[in-house]
């Protein structure tokens, strides 16, 4: 499995001949450098409908004519848009051509305003996507809950990619705690340094996590690691 950082939340996942994209927030991202024409996946997944997670999916789908994969209600909202889309929900998983998706619980909100209308997303989520033998976890934005001790005993896990912003998700401490209850051996963290208010050290969270004997890896924008 080879993962790709773009920013934000935004991860290009590939392994077994297959490529997708997590939460594409490139356009209006200062930290992304990526244009959503130069993607080449073949499908989308979201998390949860908040702009800086929904992004571009809309434009990449329809660029590549593949499906977005999302919570039921977010996916029928896509729908609207004439592209394809698969709706799921909590605790489903799918096996699709080459990767298989798995919905977890997240603690957060999910809503799109699109002008005056404000949306409804469904129930926020992460992610467990295998693909090529291996298994990431995309914890989507939430906070630190119980269940990741669940998540982390159910699952094996290879790696974990974990929000650290502080104020809209949990922060550097509790996200070093969510990353022990996991147990997965590599963890990258998101969601963090793309506005003031979720500003953080990330090499300082990947110091942290050093102590309990788990590799954080803080990719730069459009850094690439292999698992």
């Amino acid at each position: 499995m080879k993962i790709t950082y773009l920013g934000h939340s935004a991860l290009l996942v590939e392994g077994g001949g297959k490529s997708v994209i997590i939460d594409p927030f490139l356009t209006g991202n200062p930290n992304s450098g990526v244009k959503p024409s130069d993607i080449k996946v073949d499908a989308v997944l979201l998390t949860h409908a908040h702009g800086d997670h929904f992004g571009d999916c809309i434009g990449i789908a329809k660029n590549n004519d593949c499906p977005i994969i999302a919570p039921v209600e977010l996916a029928n909202y896509c729908l609207e848009h004439d592209v394809t889309a698969h709706g799921m929900n909590i605790g489903g998983s799918h096996e699709f051509d080459g990767f298989k998706v798995k919905y977890t619980l997240a603690f957060h909100s999910s809503s799109l305003t699109v002008g005056d209308r404000v949306i409804y997303g469904g129930e926020p989520a992460g992610i467990l996507l295998t693909m090529g033998g291996k298994t990431l976890y995309h914890a989507g934005d939430t906070a630190l809950f119980g269940d990741m001790k669940i998540i982390g005993e159910l699952n094996k896990i290879d790696i974990a990619a974990l929000p650290i912003g502080d104020f809209f998700t949990m922060g550097p401490d509790d996200a070093a705690i969510a990353a022990k209850w996991i147990g997965a051996p590599k963890v990258l963290p998101l969601h963090y340094n793309t506005f003031p208010a979720i500003e953080q050290d990330a090499d300082a969270f990947c110091a942290k996590l050093k102590e309990d004997g788990i590799e954080g890896i803080a990719l730069k924008n459009r850094e690439s690691l292999e698992v």
